[in-house]
């Protein structure tokens, strides 16, 4: 092959560049939405919000199909800052604010305004957003996002007053794709992918985590992400 790859490498390669592709095809299209929610007529405000939210949760799945892809090809790493907690809690909650209003679900914020933390924005915004996605889909109406400093962690916490999680992802261990249930639609991969963002933020000896339970305050599931 004149570009030097083997056969077996280049699929990722391929993968890698047809999602950049769907992810400008879709930008387009969101854009096309928003032009249309402009013109809308009363009867439409649920339809156009819905179309939205999908296109958005599509772009949101294939952006976190790149990262895994650069993280497998060893491209990946961190652009590290000291943020706000409560900034990056809102930007998550204003990635969602979609589903919020199609969902009627009400999501409440407890976080101190001086609590800081030292992290990805990007990635780690992005993190907190698809569990909250996660949570909104599956609560009966209150989610609760919260953070604060806990054994030399920085804890966010995501509590919903759903079902709570299934039995094979409590026991599943969510760094190791394997341990994951890719035949059933609830397969994991937005844990999975959450987990492999908190495993890349480090301090001297500490290494971020997370963890999932049905102890939530609210009666449902709980996820917190810490990072050192």
């Amino acid at each position: 092959m004149s570009s030097g790859l083997k056969a077996e490498a280049l699929f990722p390669v391929i993968l890698g560049s047809t999602v950049h592709d769907i992810k400008n095809s879709l930008g387009t299209l969101l854009g096309l939405i928003q032009q249309l929610a402009l013109k809308q007529l009363d009867n439409q405000v649920d339809d156009i919000r819905q179309l939205e939210f999908e296109a958005n949760r599509i772009n949101h799945s294939l952006m976190q199909l790149l990262v895994m892809y650069k993280i497998d090809s060893n491209k990946f790493s961190l652009i590290e800052d000291e943020y706000a907690a409560l900034d990056l809690i809102r930007e998550a909650k204003a990635q969602q604010d979609r589903l919020s209003r199609l969902q009627n679900s009400d999501v409440r914020i407890e976080c101190s305004d001086d609590l800081l933390c030292y992290c990805d924005y990007q990635h780690v915004s992005n993190a907190l957003g698809t569990v909250l996605n996660n949570a909104q889909r599956y609560t009966k109406n209150l989610v609760v996002v919260s953070a604060a400093e806990t054994n030399g962690y920085l804890r966010f916490c995501i509590e919903d007053d759903g079902l709570g999680y299934p039995p094979h992802l409590l026991k599943a261990d969510l760094r190791n794709p394997a341990d994951l249930d890719w035949v059933s639609g609830n397969t994991g991969l937005g844990l999975y992918f959450v987990a492999a963002i908190a495993g890349f933020h480090k301090n001297r000896d500490k290494t971020g985590f997370v963890e999932i339970d049905n102890q939530s305050r609210l009666g449902g599931a709980r996820f917190s992400l810490y990072l050192p």
